[in-house]
């Protein structure tokens, strides 16, 4: 099954890259879909620092969005859109690691979290509440707030990342790219994720859903939940974080 665009120029051009690899069709491609790159950088930029220049972002997505040209084939039944998006976010995601823009002590406090979820899961044999958390960490409730608020726009890594791609609309096996142990591999990770995140406090599991599986904003969810943005933020922080400390837990990140 072929999935070609509507409009006539664009399919010639695609139809041009595919066939002769044409290294003109190919800038024209990626100067059609630029602004899918500058949405996914708004995306991912809308909770990140101001110190975080929006150019940066765009800059690597756009290496993104010509690894998704290079690979996509017009024969595999999907759009190419839900084929670039998530190789787009992974590529700024990537430029941010790279970037190394957050503080020592944000890092530390988010490891001493994660590692307060495990020691604490096993000790009690479920899920911390906050103020447990806050006690294990020898800090106040109010501290705990202001640490996870300070993380909130640093969960930029391997496993925030696989979530966010789960919330695209899912290829076809067979438009999946990269080798057959890697689609394996993609597979079960989504699965044992999948599978974690169900065993998280209902209230986590209600945000994740929310913000990855429906789409909605963190103050969208603030109005569903009657609670302030801030707090979904936190939320949001701590079921990251404590699914982090799950899957290493099971030797997974």
């Amino acid at each position: 099954m072929s999935i070609v665009p509507e409009d006539g120029d664009l399919q010639m051009q695609w139809t041009r890259w595919h066939n002769r690899r044409n290294a003109a069709a190919r800038d024209h491609l990626i100067v059609h879909y630029s602004p899918l790159v500058k949405f996914v950088a708004g995306r991912v930029g809308a909770g990140l620092p101001s110190s975080v220049d929006s150019g940066d972002l765009i800059s690597s997505g756009v290496f993104g969005l010509i690894d998704a040209i290079e690979r996509f084939d017009l024969e595999q039944g999907v759009q190419f859109e839900t084929f670039a998006v998530p190789r787009i976010r992974g590529a700024i995601y990537d430029g941010l690691r790279q970037l190394d823009w957050v503080p020592r002590s944000v890092r530390s406090r988010a490891r001493n979290v994660e590692k307060s979820f495990s020691e604490l899961e096993h000790e009690l044999g479920r899920a911390p509440s906050d103020d447990e958390l806050a006690e294990h960490l020898r800090i106040a409730p109010t501290e705990l707030s202001k640490w996870l608020s300070a993380i909130a726009s640093t969960t930029i890594g391997p496993l925030d990342r696989a979530i966010a791609a789960g919330a695209e609309p899912m290829a076809p096996d067979n438009a999946v790219s990269g080798s057959p142990s890697a689609v394996v591999e993609d597979r079960e990770l989504s699965h044992l994720m999948r599978e974690q995140i169900k065993k998280l406090p209902d209230r986590e599991k209600l945000v994740l859903s929310l913000y990855y599986d429906e789409g909605l904003t963190l103050s969208e969810i603030g109005e569903v939940l009657g609670v302030t943005e801030s707090r979904v933020s936190q939320i949001h922080t701590k079921s990251v974080l404590h699914l982090r400390a799950r899957l290493g837990s099971a030797g997974l990140n």
